[in-house]
């Protein structure tokens, strides 16, 4: 009996104290946040005005997942940012373990890839775990009240944007733009672990 009641608490532990995701689920208020871009200002999603939503995505410079994502997130940015829905990129990774994902090479990233959104760093990690993001990358795309409408992938095919015939976030964006319900409120995020400070 001992070891049956042992044994339960070994699997409550293991099990029922990380079954509930943490941070936001569809329908939260997404908090507001103050990060570095690589121009060297601060952002926050209160600087930009008459927004219809965002599309925050966290991401880097060093998961291959991302690097796949980089084109379509200029592409996401190119857009809808002229409909007042900008993109926000926010990488999550902690530089001592992941030094490629340091600011500086988050600089040259951008610059590379001629950028045309905010890239922020959240060196602390306080915003991705708010968020409760998981891995690059990691979309939360909000409503112009920071209401979270969607949470999930960019789409259904990493390797090859042509194929991907499931378009989360453009088909969340459409939607919330139109004043319509969104389709898919949640997938998986597919792609690499935060590398989180130890």
């Amino acid at each position: 009996m001992k070891n049956y009641l042992f044994l339960s608490f070994l699997l409550l532990f293991a099990f029922g104290f990380t079954s509930e995701k943490e941070g936001y689920k569809v329908g939260d208020t997404a908090t507001d946040f103050s990060l570095k871009n690589v121009n060297g200002e601060m952002v926050s999603l209160k600087d930009f005005e008459d927004v219809k939503g965002y599309i925050v995505i966290f991401t880097c410079n060093t998961c291959p997942y991302s690097i796949a994502y980089e084109d379509r997130i200029i592409e996401l940015q190119t857009k809808y940012a002229k409909q007042k829905f900008p993109v926000i990129a926010i990488n999550p990774n902690d530089d001592k373990r992941s030094p490629k994902d340091s600011f500086k090479e988050m600089k040259v990233r951008a610059k590379e890839k001629m950028f045309n959104f905010p890239y922020v760093y959240d060196e602390t990690q306080e915003i991705t775990k708010a968020y409760g993001a998981t891995n690059t990358p990691h979309v939360y795309v909000l409503d112009a009240d920071r209401t979270v409408k969607y949470i999930g992938a960019i789409d259904n095919n990493t390797k090859s944007a042509k194929d991907a015939d499931k378009k989360y976030v453009e088909d969340a964006v459409n939607a919330l733009l139109a004043e319509k319900e969104v389709p898919v409120k949640e997938t998986k995020a597919i792609g690499c672990t935060i590398k989180w400070a130890m």
